[in-house]
């Protein structure tokens, strides 16, 4: 990789962090290519993104976003996204899915540092569209007990008839 295409990816990954909700940092050392295949399409699903980055490079890139206090070691793939339930379930669901050779190690929220608590609980809530079904079957409820009502009410006149 030549010095204008690592400048290039520094860059790239700058404006994308910088407009993200949420980075998070995981180890992926023994992970097949299918099984990143895999966290690739189910990042893709949930409107996140994934990438292997040198570790200079996305120190770089994370510092002039205005994320610091990450270390970056070892191996890590690097998954962001702009809602951050659905970057930090996507990265839970393929650490639980290949407990073997993937896990969590470190993640951002609104470009602060957090700790992998805060990560795994946002991954634990539900997310808009589960919220959004809450929400209207709590605003059904009077109805529907209603129409019950009303149901049971027509069924004993028709008995007392």
């Amino acid at each position: 990789m030549t010095r204008t295409e690592k400048e290039q990816l520094v860059q790239e990954l700058t404006t994308a962090f910088s407009e993200s909700n949420a980075v998070v940092v995981c180890d992926y050392k023994g992970t097949k290519c299918h099984e990143l295949e895999a966290v690739r399409a189910m990042a893709a699903e949930n409107d996140a993104h994934v990438k292997v980055v040198k570790n200079t490079l996305a120190a770089i890139a994370l510092k002039n976003a205005g994320i610091e206090d990450m270390q970056l070691k070892n191996t890590n793939l690097l998954v962001w996204g702009e809602d951050q339930i659905s970057t930090c379930k996507v990265a839970d669901k393929a650490a639980t899915e290949l407990k073997d050779t993937f896990s969590l190690k470190a993640g951002a929220l609104e470009g602060k540092a957090v700790d992998l608590a805060t990560v795994t609980a946002m991954a634990k809530l539900p997310s808009r569209d589960e919220l959004i079904g809450m929400l209207l079957n709590v605003w059904q409820a009077p109805v529907r007990n209603f129409t019950i009502g009303l149901d049971a009410l027509r069924q004993k006149k028709e008995e007392e008839a």
